[in-house]
């Protein structure tokens, strides 16, 4: 979607805060002994109050209204039976439609206490993420956000998941710019014009290089297996750079 009026901007302003709220909401619900179906419904009827639609049940038919994925889930974990554990990585990605507009946002949560080793991932995840937005802005490159993030997550002795990529966003849940990389590529001539509106979210990881299918057709798990943490933001390109949109 490229914003053209400033009643598109308020309309995805305001389903971003709805996703951006519903997914920390959901965090501070979390406790142990939780199931992560629980965790969903708690997001289903926060959205539902607000009058916004869950976008990947909506557009793809997923089995729930948010996609949870614990630990060795990386992406698109499914609500279900599994219970929540002190120590554990629950990663939570809310996208939602409300009157036309889409906004897509996710973060991994620390519940309880994790390794300093994970703590320091996650604080990196969320820093690769700002680098990346720090690309974002009209006339620049596309292939900025990928080199950026490459860099830091080099410097700092990362890997990034290299087969699943930010998006365009806005009328739909993915939209041209279908790929958009979050890791170093080359021959990526695309720029990145006035009112774009697309996802930053690199996907972080210790050692993982690629996201491979699990049984259900749904969860992703890292390649090698590997901690993984995401943190993503919908954001729209202006001449001054990134407007995050999908802020509490």
């Amino acid at each position: 979607m490229t914003i053209t009026h400033a009643d598109e901007l308020d309309g995805l302003k305001a389903i971003g805060r709805i996703v951006a709220r519903t997914m920390h909401s959901m965090a501070a619900a979390m406790e142990p002994g939780m199931t992560t179906r629980e965790l969903d419904g708690i997001g289903r009827a926060l959205l539902d109050r607000e009058g916004a639609i869950p976008a990947p049940e909506a557009t793809y038919g997923f089995p729930g209204a948010t996609c949870i994925s614990v630990n060795e889930e990386i992406a698109h974990g499914i609500p279900g039976e599994r219970v929540l554990a002190d120590g554990d990585l629950v990663n939570i990605d809310v996208s939602a439609s409300k009157d036309g507009f889409f906004a897509d946002t996710g973060a991994t949560f620390r519940l309880g206490k994790v390794t300093p080793a994970l703590d320091r991932l996650c604080r990196d995840g969320k820093r690769a993420t700002q680098i990346g937005i720090a690309q974002v802005g009209a006339g620049r490159p596309l292939a900025g956000i990928g080199a950026a993030i490459g860099r830091f997550a080099q410097a700092r002795g990362y890997t990034l998941i290299r087969n699943l990529a930010s998006h365009g966003v806005g009328r739909a849940l993915h939209e041209e710019p279908g790929e958009i990389a979050t890791w170093p590529t080359r021959g990526d001539r695309r720029q990145i014009h006035r009112g774009l509106v697309l996802t930053v979210e690199p996907f972080l990881s210790q050692g993982g290089l690629w996201a491979r299918d699990g049984a259900d057709d749904w969860t992703l798990y890292a390649q090698p297996a590997a901690p993984v943490v995401q943190y993503e933001h919908t954001v729209v390109a202006t001449e001054r750079g990134a407007l995050v949109v999908t802020l509490p």
